[in-house]
């Protein structure tokens, strides 16, 4: 039984607390601030919200890191080749 199916994840890189909402946004390929945005209303209402975000937060399992796109806050160290330029130039 294979075949191409989607898996709900906890985001890593659409993180707020603990990635819920970024990973159902993912799923259901929607911005995650709109479903921050139900979480709170649904908490605030007297509803589920909270009580389903925990549970979420404990059942879905955390992003692997391959699918994991790389943060853009966070850039990727200069190459050292790089450095030895840049401290050559400087020295010069």
């Amino acid at each position: 039984m294979s075949g191409n199916y989607k898996r709900l994840y906890r985001s890593k890189d659409e993180r707020m607390i603990s990635g819920v909402c970024g990973g159902l946004g993912k799923y259901f390929n929607v911005d995650p601030t709109l479903v921050r945005l139900l979480f709170v209303i649904a908490a605030a209402a007297g509803g589920p919200g909270l009580i389903a975000y925990i549970i979420l937060a404990i059942v879905v399992p955390e992003e692997p890191e391959s699918s994991a796109a790389p943060s853009p806050s966070s850039p990727e160290p200069p190459a050292t080749d790089e450095v030895e330029e840049v401290e050559a130039d400087e020295e010069a």
